[in-house]
């Protein structure tokens, strides 16, 4: 045992980068995601809280949640900004003030985020014939639970802060399989239908009133030149009304889809595409090999493909 401690301390030591040992700023991502699902509760009153809620205390729950929030968040982000900065160009304290204005910005935009998130929630009842009212939606659908901490996740992200929103989303990508980068923007009326295997690239841009399907990917063309692309735009553009059908890939930086363009299933576009467009992969052969009762097919008699 004592050779096996040693080798795993050379380990350590080999490969700094996956250890994070004896620093003063380790985030804890259980309570991150904690704070995330409080702020859902702020965001949707009444769907996740164990007890119900009543119009004569909802002032006091809200305001008892959003004090929990801005004490535990500000920590959170304190520590993210002083492990991801040099310690030498900002100490803890300059870190903790940053941390309390940021968090102060972000609870300002929560009514904001209320009234985008309403959009996607509307967006989703109305494109989907199978949901019967928007409390479904909100309870049970894939695409606005992802889009609703992409949101969330988004407004920090903007706003400086590092490790936390990836966090955020990557919890999110866990429970749905549905991956949205928190740097994506993404404008009102957004839905994801189904959702399962969805990419959305970090410098994708998507207007309003846009669906996907499940299985979309909006990436980049290549990303062999690794951290020399950051910053660059590297994923699609969606205008406004555009709808991408299950499994379609849209790739590049300079690939712009136009508004009102419908993109079939299965398509791989690395071009732009211009506005009221339809693009769609001309439907395969069918094959029947056997004996198949022609009624199968709408037709008398028998078909046989040997």
């Amino acid at each position: 045992m004592d050779e096996l401690v040693k080798k795993i301390m050379e380990s350590y030591q080999a490969y700094p980068q996956t250890c994070n040992i004896g620093t003063q700023n380790r985030l804890n991502r259980d309570e991150i995601i904690d704070i995330l699902l409080k702020i859902r509760c702020i965001v949707f009153p009444g769907f996740f809280e164990v007890k119900n809620l009543n119009r004569d205390s909802i002032a006091y729950h809200t305001g008892e949640l959003l004090e929990d929030i801005r004490y535990r968040l500000r920590k959170q982000v304190a520590k993210a900004l002083a492990h991801s900065e040099n310690p030498e160009t900002m100490s803890i304290e300059e870190a903790r003030d940053r941390a309390e204005k940021i968090v102060a910005a972000f609870l300002e935009r929560i009514p904001a985020l209320r009234e985008i998130l309403a959009t996607d929630v509307q967006a989703a009842y109305d494109g989907d014939p199978a949901a019967y009212n928007t409390d479904e939606v909100i309870f049970s659908y894939p695409g606005v639970f992802a889009i609703s901490v992409n949101r969330i996740a988004h407004e920090l992200h903007v706003m400086g802060v590092p490790l936390i929103p990836r966090i955020m989303t990557e919890y999110a990508h866990n429970l749905t399989g549905i991956d949205i980068h928190p740097g994506a923007v993404i404008g009102s009326y957004f839905f994801i239908d189904h959702g399962t295997g969805v990419v959305v690239g970090e410098t994708t841009e998507i207007g309003k009133h846009v669906k996907i399907y499940q299985g979309v990917t909006l990436g980049a063309l290549s990303t062999r030149g690794g951290q020399s692309l950051r910053q660059v735009k590297r994923h699609p553009t969606l205008e406004d009304n555009v709808t991408v059908y299950s499994g379609a890939s849209i790739l590049g930086g300079q690939t712009v889809i136009g508004e009102g363009a419908t993109i079939g299933s299965n398509a791989f576009i690395t071009s732009s595409v211009p506005q009221g467009t339809r693009v769609s992969i001309k439907n395969p052969e069918l094959q029947f090999k056997g004996r198949v009762r022609m009624a199968e097919l709408g037709q008398e008699g028998f078909w046989t493909n040997e």
